[in-house]
C-alpha cells in the first residue's frame, strides 16, 4: 500500500526545472500518482462524448503529474523508477485526427475538420470494444521524464530526458531508468493508456484514460555511457531511442543496448553488436510523436 499519494492538481505540459516541486518523496518510498486522461481537460467521462478538432488547443494534449522532488538526487545520476502497479479508470477514449499518425494527409486531406473519437468502457481487465469485441488491456505510462538540462520541453515530445516515448513495456513490473539532469530530479508521469498498439498509427490511437500509478525510486549512479533511458522487466533488458526516422531511433537504442551490455554484462562490443543480430527484439513503438521511438530489448537468459 501507498504511503503518500499525489494528486493530479495543477497539471503540466513543460519538462522543466523552473516549476515548483508538487511533492517530494524519499528513495524507496511507494508512492501513488494520479494521472489524468490526456485531451488537455477537453474530456470528462461521458460515453456519448461528441468531440472535434475545435475542442483541442495544441499542444496541451498530455497533462503531467509534476514536478516530483526525488530526495538526495544528484545531477548526473540516475533515476531507478520501478513501476509496481497501475490502476486504470473506467473511461478510456481513443480515435483519430487530421494532420495526426501515420496517414497524415493522404486520408483526410480534403477533412481538415473531421476527426473521429470512440469511448469505451474499460472494466474486469478488459477494453470493451463493442458488442462483439473484449480485448484485455495492458496498461502503460505514455510520459514519463525528468526536466532536461536546459530549458522546457512540451509534454508531447520526447528526448534523452524521456517524455512522450509511449513504450507499451512500462507497466506493472517495470523498471525505467532516467538519467537526472537537474539536482532533484523533477520527475514526471502522464498519459496512461490503458493498450496501445505498435506506432500508434492514427495519432491518438491508443486507449487513453485516467489512472493512479504506484512507483517507488530509487536514486543510483549513472552508468557512464548511459546517454538515455533504459528499463528492465522480468525477462528482459531494454533501451529508448528517439529520433526523427525510424532508423535514427533505432541505431540510438540499439547502440545503448551494446554499451549496456559491454559495459555490466561482460561482451566485448563486437560480440555484442554480432549476439544482437542473432537475438535483438525491436520494434517503433510510436511514430506520431516529434520523434519517433524504437525499442531494441533482449531475454536476460541469452546474456547472463
Amino acid at each position: 500500500m501507498a504511503s503518500k499519494t499525489i494528486k493530479k492538481a495543477n497539471l503540466k505540459y513543460l519538462m522543466t526545472a523552473s516549476d515548483d516541486f508538487v511533492a517530494q518523496i524519499e528513495p524507496g518510498e511507494d508512492v501513488n500518482v494520479e494521472c489524468d486522461i490526456a485531451y488537455n481537460g477537453s474530456v470528462v467521462s461521458s460515453f456519448d462524448v461528441k468531440l472535434t478538432n475545435k475542442d483541442f488547443k495544441y499542444p496541451y494534449f498530455n497533462p503531467m503529474t509534476g514536478p516530483i522532488e526525488v530526495k538526495g538526487a544528484k545531477a548526473g545520476q540516475m533515476l531507478r523508477v520501478k513501476i509496481k502497479e497501475i490502476e486504470l479508470d473506467d473511461f478510456g477514449l481513443t480515435g483519430l485526427m487530421p494532420h495526426s499518425g501515420l496517414f497524415q494527409e493522404w486520408i483526410f486531406e480534403r477533412q481538415s475538420e473531421f476527426c473521429n473519437f470512440k469511448p469505451v468502457r474499460v472494466s474486469d481487465g478488459f477494453i470493451h470494444w463493442d458488442e462483439k469485441r473484449k480485448i484485455p488491456t495492458a496498461p502503460m505510462v505514455g510520459v514519463i521524464g525528468v526536466a532536461p538540462a536546459f530549458g522546457s520541453i512540451l509534454s508531447i515530445d520526447n528526448g534523452d530526458h524521456g517524455g512522450n516515448i509511449d513504450v507499451q513495456e512500462l507497466g506493472p513490473g517495470a523498471t525505467v531508468y532516467l538519467p537526472v539532469n537537474v539536482d532533484g530530479g523533477y520527475l514526471y508521469l502522464g498519459d496512461c493508456h490503458a493498450r496501445q498498439g505498435d506506432g500508434e498509427v492514427s495519432g491518438v490511437g491508443a486507449v487513453d484514460i485516467g489512472a493512479r500509478v504506484t512507483i517507488s525510486v530509487e536514486v543510483e549512479e549513472r552508468p557512464k555511457r548511459m546517454d538515455w533511458p533504459r528499463f528492465e522487466d522480468e525477462t528482459h533488458i531494454g533501451t529508448i531511442g528517439l529520433g526523427r526516422t525510424i532508423e535514427e531511433a533505432m541505431r540510438i537504442s540499439c547502440r545503448e543496448l551494446i554499451y549496456w551490455m559491454a559495459d555490466e554484462y561482460g561482451f566485448s562490443e563486437p560480440d555484442a553488436y554480432t549476439l544482437l543480430s542473432s537475438i535483438l527484439e525491436g520494434r517503433a513503438t510510436q511514430v506520431m510523436n516529434p520523434k519517433t521511438t524504437y525499442v531494441c530489448k533482449v531475454r536476460k537468459d541469452f546474456i547472463k
